[in-house]
């Protein structure tokens, strides 16, 4: 199975400098990540992300829908744990399992890290796993729209570890049926947050589509919050915390 992906370089990492925190960028394949930990864990990252996309690699393999499917797949109790985690985000937000495969891989390789540092931010193509004893501001990038760079999502301490990924049909080489510049969603899951964006931004085709995209939103369990940015439209629904 060839997954890989010409690298693209991640421009908005020039703009993100968590204080205190080591930073650091490990790629495999179309894996690319950008780190912020209490300790260097750059080795420890490299190791955590072969570990995982070896079982994810293995799976697919055997198991071809879990890789081409637009829609939830059968769960399967045999198969690896990022496999069922991304199962079970797919079948809660109605997408394919690789709609989630971003933020469960950063959800992994952050969890693993979290044993050996205090502090741990992943950040994975615009998916990230948060885990800080520190609140942490997230910027939302959306392309061409008047509003990108310009909203920032507030986060406290009290609500890690958290999830806050972001689907954009104008931004990033991820796959959207809708013309959304960015939706970001909350979840203190960062597989179900990747699967509830990418369901999400399906359905957001103009700025009328916003109201019902948030309830969709809504209706996804296990989702805490959601943003959406179409052009000069912002909606935004539950534990949301903004900052201009």
């Amino acid at each position: 199975m060839d997954l890989s992906a010409d690298y693209k370089e991640r421009t908005y990492r020039r703009l993100t400098a968590p204080e205190g925190l080591f930073t650091f960028e490990t790629r495999v394949k179309e894996t690319d990540l950008f780190v912020a930990a209490s300790r260097d864990l750059r080795q420890r990252a490299l190791d955590a992300i072969l570990f995982h996309r070896r079982h994810l690699e293995s799976y697919i393999a055997l198991h071809r829908d879990f890789l081409t499917s637009f829609t939830p797949v059968p769960f399967d109790p045999l198969a690896p744990e990022i496999a069922r985690v991304m199962m079970k985000a797919a079948a809660a937000a109605g997408v394919g399992p690789m709609a989630s495969v971003a933020g469960a891989v950063a959800e992994f390789v952050g969890r693993d890290l979290r044993m050996e540092a205090e502090e741990v931010i992943v950040e994975n193509g615009g998916d990230i796993y948060i885990d800080c004893r520190r609140g942490v501001t997230v910027g939302i990038f959306a392309g061409k729209s008047p509003l990108s760079g310009r909203v920032a999502i507030d986060i406290e301490p009290d609500r890690m570890p958290l999830g806050v990924c972001t689907s954009s049909a104008t931004v990033g080489p991820s796959v959207s049926f809708g013309k959304a510049d960015a939706v970001c969603i909350l979840s203190p899951s960062a597989a179900l947050a990747d699967a509830a964006a990418s369901a999400v931004g399906n359905v957001v085709q103009s700025p009328r589509d916003v109201r019902g995209a948030l309830g969709l939103a809504q209706g996804i369990k296990g989702v805490t919050g959601a943003v959406i940015v179409i052009g000069e439209t912002l909606g935004v629904w539950g534990d949301v915390v903004l900052r201009q």
